[in-house]
Formats: structure tokens, sequence, C-alpha cells
């Protein structure tokens, strides 16, 4: 494991599902995603029909960096994301872009819980 390390999203894994793209990398422990998401982007049009589940069962969280992104939870709890917001989803929801601005977020996850500069200890 190297002490420093940097990646370019143009180099990493690419997915571009309709309206849609993604570039994800890994870097050590912590695996970091790009997303554009275009203006028409509803995951329910554009996502649904590939992983067939009647919302997206995924956790999400990230940051908005541009863009409004509107979320829907299957509870009826809904809200705007707007620029430099962070976000917590929790799987059970549907999201769309907001206005003909396209939606640029990045999301995180780590597989260690203890990640971070400002842990308990």
């Amino acid at each position: 494991m190297s002490n420093v390390m940097k990646k370019s999203f143009t180099d990493g894994d690419i997915k571009t599902p309709e309206k849609a793209h993604s570039s994800t990398v890994t870097l050590n422990n912590v695996t970091l995603t790009k997303v554009i998401l275009q203006p028409g982007w509803k995951w329910s049009t554009c996502i649904k029909p590939i992983v067939e589940t009647e919302s997206c069962q995924a956790g999400h969280v990230g940051v908005i960096a541009q863009g409004i992104l509107h979320v829907k939870h299957d509870d009826g709890t809904e809200m705007d994301i707007t620029e430099g917001e962070s976000y917590f989803l929790a799987p059970g929801h549907d999201g769309w872009v907001v206005g003909d601005k396209e939606v640029i977020g990045y999301e995180f996850v780590t597989d260690d819980k203890d990640f971070g500069p400002w842990k308990k200890g």
C-alpha cells in the first residue's frame, strides 16, 4: 500500500446508462464515484429497467458539485439536494434532475469504519 495515491476519473470504471455517466476509482479502502446526470434523468425511468427493483436499493453518501437532485424516499420523505450540499440516502428511493442543468456529484464508500481524520478514539 502506497502512502500517497492518485487516480483520474478519466481512467475509472465507466458506466453510461441512459442520460448518465459514472466513473469509479478505488484508493486503498475508499471507493469514489463521479456521477454526471443529464437534464431529464430520473432513476425510475433510466435505471429501474436495468436493476428491476421498485426503487433504488443502494445507500449513498456524497456531495453535489453542480445542479439540483430531487430525491423521494419510499417513506414519502422528499428533498432537493443542491450544489455544495452533502447527502446520505438510505436504500429505497427515487431521484431525478431538477431543471436544465446537469447534476455532477461525487459519492464515497469505505470498507473501514475507522477511516477519517476525525475518528473518535
